[in-house]
């Protein structure tokens, strides 16, 4: 992991995000049990990069020989944290804002399969609903994303890709921060065949997507959001899935006080605070805010970092 100074750690406490954890069938596996995570909580900005399949390239992803067994027709959860060992309490920047979604892809074998090309289909999306957007509901759920699996797939192993997506500095190309981990699972129980129609990753998202260039900040409760990426698939729909309304709330469940629980053997609370003044000395990592309307953290940026203004309301160090 990357050893940063305890400023620079304050700084960018719950800034970023990685999916850490997968709850199925009653079961909460323990971090990276079947899933592919970093030791790096970083972005992926270049939606062109191959890394947008499972992460890696600058967030390089640690292996799992584990597969993880999902029914049909369920609902699980995947759990997102800051880091591998943050709490329910620190997910990710309040500021992060954006839609979540979630693909599959059926593979021969999801220990080795690197996600990489054709074959994926999209079947959650919660994107921007009555001011309310997917990231902040997780953020609230203390870090669960819930997720529906459709019954009527084949069973077999599949990649399950996760991810939020953050538009606070997407005023400008490349400016969205997506983030994604893969878990490494075997659907049981299913029944029926494959969408008729699937994408390859990288490839369902462009760099001038209305989705991933816009400014949040103009937006009023009433907005509309076009989620980008393909039509999610619905075993109603007609083989490529159908697509809701821009905005819509797909997926998402609402908060529940009795469903932020963590296992034990899980994950162990951070103990970095967030920093809401700058003391002396106060110095911001790769990606932390650094300016902005209203923002009172640390304005000084790590070597050889420099704080780049995003817009009125945001800059970072880049």
């Amino acid at each position: 992991m990357k050893v940063l100074p305890l400023l620079a750690y304050a700084s960018a406490a719950s800034a970023h995000t990685i999916f850490v954890q997968l709850e199925a069938g009653g079961t909460t596996y323990p971090v990276s049990h079947g899933i592919r995570t970093p030791s790096y909580d970083g972005p992926i900005t270049d939606v062109a990069s191959n890394d947008l399949a499972c992460n890696g390239g600058p967030n390089p992803t640690m292996p799992s020989d584990k597969i993880i067994t999902v029914n049909a027709g369920s609902t699980v959860k995947a759990i997102w944290r800051h880091t591998l060992t943050s709490g329910p309490g620190d997910v990710m920047d309040a500021s992060h804002k954006g839609p979540t979604l979630a693909y599959l892809k059926k593979v021969d074998n999801a220990l080795t399969d690197s996600g990489i090309g054709g074959g994926w289909f999209k079947i959650q999306e919660d994107g921007y609903n009555n001011g309310q957007w997917g990231t902040s509901t997780v953020i609230e759920n203390g870090g669960f994303h819930y997720i529906d699996i459709p019954s009527c797939i084949p069973s077999g192993q599949y990649l399950l890709r996760a991810e939020m997506i953050a538009l606070h500095a997407a005023g400008s190309p490349s400016g969205a921060q997506l983030y994604m981990e893969c878990a490494q699972i075997n659907i049981v129980g299913g029944s029926g065949s494959l969408p008729s129609t699937t994408y390859s990753i990288p490839g369902i998202y462009k760099a001038n997507d209305p989705g991933l260039l816009v400014n949040i900040y103009s937006m009023g409760t009433s907005s509309s959001y076009t989620i980008p990426g393909p039509a999610k698939f619905t075993c109603g729909g007609s083989g490529g899935g159908s697509n809701p309304s821009p905005g819509t709330t797909t997926t998402a469940k609402p908060v529940s006080t009795t469903s932020t629980k963590v296992t034990s053997t899980t994950l162990k609370t951070s103990t970095t605070t967030a920093v809401n003044t700058q003391p002396t000395g106060c110095v911001a990592a790769q990606w932390a805010q650094c300016g902005g309307i209203g923002f009172t953290g640390c304005t000084t940026c790590a070597s050889p970092y420099s704080c780049k203004k995003q817009n009125d309301y945001y800059s970072q160090c880049s």
